[in-house]
């Protein structure tokens, strides 16, 4: 992990545009590290994290209809009941 100052962030902003690995920023005067800042991961998070089970793995295009779904699904098995959406 590299460290840099906030001056040098000042002075060229273009580090942060170019990021690739985590990088610490430390303020000199009190000689504390003041934040790391982490590079924005383009790929999907999915298959990293579901190993041999990505191919298992569905992925969900309406989060919110997905929660409702689910939240459904278990009222129906709690208490044995079908809750609708009220208009």
């Amino acid at each position: 992990m590299e460290s840099i100052s906030v001056g040098e962030i000042q002075k060229n902003i273009a580090l942060l545009t170019k990021l690739t690995e985590a990088i610490t920023i430390v303020d000199k005067r009190k000689n504390k590290r003041v934040a790391v800042i982490y590079p924005i991961q383009e790929e999907s998070v999915i298959d990293s994290l579901a190993g041999k089970y990505h191919k298992h793995v569905q992925k969900v295009e309406g989060l919110e209809q997905a929660k409702e779904q689910a939240f459904r699904e278990a009222m129906r098995e709690k208490y044995g009941v079908d809750i609708h959406k009220k208009c």
